[in-house]
């Protein structure tokens, strides 16, 4: 690996990801709003400080699922060197990925129902690492099947055994 210093990777997500991430918050957030609502409603002696307890609630899930895709999209980084994979995510709590070529042991893209719709793809990258695969998220496909390939033949040309 090279010697040069750990600095943020490059590359962010595709923008149609805030898209997708919405949809996917939306998903989850829609039911749960509804289904507080729904509750409190089945009530037959409902306290008025619940309503607004539910009202929130409701309200916080909707807003979350809006704000929420944009922040991560911004902390969000991905790279890929000639050395090395490196990802960073989080937002209190930076946590940084680094697998060397070497380490690399296969390379795979995934597109759910939704990314599809989106045009986005998934690379995950698994290493010989107990910390688990490398997962670089919401690529255009067309470039997450190019990654891919590339990282496929790095690997390939890369001494090692990958353990």
């Amino acid at each position: 690996m090279s010697t040069s210093a750990l600095r943020p990777p490059r590359n962010q997500a595709d923008p149609r990801a805030i898209a997708w991430w919405t949809v996917q918050s939306l998903i989850l957030a829609v039911p749960l709003a509804a289904a507080a609502v729904a509750a409190f409603l089945l009530f037959t002696d409902r306290p008025a400080w619940l309503a607004g307890v539910v009202g929130a609630f409701a309200a916080a899930c909707l807003v979350l699922a809006f704000v929420v895709p944009r922040a991560y999209y911004r902390v969000e980084r991905w790279e890929v060197t000639g050395d090395a994979v490196y990802t960073r995510k989080g937002w209190l709590t930076h946590t940084w990925r680094v697998a060397p070529m070497s380490r690399i042991q296969t390379v795979d893209t995934a597109r759910g129902p939704v990314q599809r719709l989106f045009g986005l793809a998934d690379v995950t990258v698994t290493t010989a690492s107990a910390a688990g695969a490398i997962r670089i998220e919401a690529l255009d496909h067309e470039l997450a099947a190019e990654l891919a390939e590339r990282l496929t033949a790095i690997t390939q040309a890369t001494p090692g055994d990958a353990t």
